[in-house]
């Protein structure tokens, strides 16, 4: 077996309701006052209402800082920094999707650091100490709430990541009771986005392990399981709980094990035509796959074996049941399943690819080598 390193979250909670306590787990860590950071939507929705009433009950001084959006730029993470240290917070919580909690992750770093959001970019860059962090889920896709990583936003079309081990909250609280009232859209795209974890930290070409590879099957497991009856039946709680459960296992995956070509071609899609992270994914899964199968044909047979247990033959055909599966997928879900479909032609494909050809840190990761030629004609078969 060769070496390797396994981090994740301290502590991971699941438990309906949960949420709905946050402020008695604050009062055990000895915080006197709290930042939540999380998005209009999440707001309007009345998600953090239960949380707040619990606030005022243990009388612990809360704000909300609700100005995250998706693919959140630079600007949101300084404005963000600003509200942490002027109701002087002294822990952090992100509450709702990956944005939020990427954002979180920022703000508990640099409002205890003299470092910028400009230092802290790329690999173990950021030093010193966080604040306190929590963060909790509202989506079952991102697995963010165990990645130590976030993504930034930078101009008018790039992203960068900040990657530290700083940036692993100290609780990963999973209510399923918060993704109840997602629409079915964003519950195909998000559960989508978590079946892109696990398929891609199964198949990387860089640090895949054998925890990882483990979290990442039961993950796929539980997703595929579960996806059709969380859209179909949104109101069905042990659904819901697997499919969060299944994000939170494949992010631990990824975070260990990291993704490769399609993330590095989902990012252009959403940083140059606001299409958001699950759905960018979703959109280059298909493409991406099948120019891996040369390569990683034997690994994707056995998530097959994962997805169709009682299936048989040689590997090339269990790598291609589950190929086929998830290229059905998104039209089963009725989510858009072409880049046409979200606006993009193919006056576009050449600077897409360009932009993708940047993401370095995740194009070495894929199992097969993608070129400038070959991302032009993956965006090509994705339209």
């Amino acid at each position: 077996m060769k070496a390797f390193e396994f981090h994740t979250t301290k502590s991971i909670i699941v438990e309906r309701g949960a949420a709905a306590r946050l402020a008695e787990r604050i009062r055990d860590m000895d915080c006197q006052s709290v930042l939540i950071v999380s998005d209009q939507g999440v707001v309007n929705a009345g998600l953090l209402n239960p949380t707040l009433e619990n606030f005022a009950e243990q009388h612990i001084p809360v704000s909300v800082f609700p100005d995250v959006v998706a693919d959140p730029a630079e600007a949101i993470i300084e404005r963000g920094v600003l509200a942490a240290k002027h109701c002087k917070a002294d822990c952090i919580i992100g509450f709702g999707g990956g944005s939020s909690m990427d954002v979180a992750k920022l703000i508990a770093l640099l409002a205890n650091s003299e470092q910028t959001l400009a230092d802290v970019y790329g690999v173990n860059a950021a030093t010193g100490q966080r604040l306190p962090l929590i963060l909790v889920p509202t989506t079952a896709g991102t697995g963010s709430e165990v990645t130590a990583i976030a993504i930034v936003t930078t101009g008018e079309s790039e992203k960068k990541g900040v990657v530290s081990p700083l940036l692993l909250p100290d609780i990963a609280l999973l209510d399923a009771e918060l993704t109840l009232g997602l629409p079915k859209h964003v519950t195909a795209a998000t559960g989508i986005d978590a079946m892109v974890h696990a398929i891609e930290a199964f198949t990387s070409k860089r640090l895949k392990n054998p925890i990882s590879d483990s979290l990442a099957k039961d993950a796929l497991r539980l997703l595929a399981a579960n996806i059709h009856t969380a859209c179909q039946h949104g109101e069905n709680i042990p659904a819901r709980e697997n499919m969060l459960l299944g994000s939170c296992l494949a992010g631990m995956a990824f975070a260990n094990s990291p993704v490769g070509g399609v993330h590095a071609l989902a990012y252009p899609v959403g940083a140059r035509f606001h299409v958001p992270h699950g759905l960018s994914n979703s959109l280059m899964l298909n493409a991406v796959l099948r120019f891996n199968l040369r390569d990683a044909e034997h690994l994707y047979a056995e998530l097959g074996d994962v997805v169709f247990p009682a299936a048989c033959g040689t590997p090339h055909d269990r790598a291609m049941a589950l190929l086929n599966y998830l290229k059905d997928l998104p039209t089963e879900l009725e989510i858009a399943n072409s880049l046409r479909e979200v606006g993009i032609q193919e006056s576009d494909v050449e600077l897409l690819a360009k932009d993708a050809m940047k993401q370095e840190r995740l194009l070495i990761n894929n199992p097969r080598e993608i070129h400038l030629a070959d991302a032009i004609a993956l965006y090509k078969e994705a339209l």
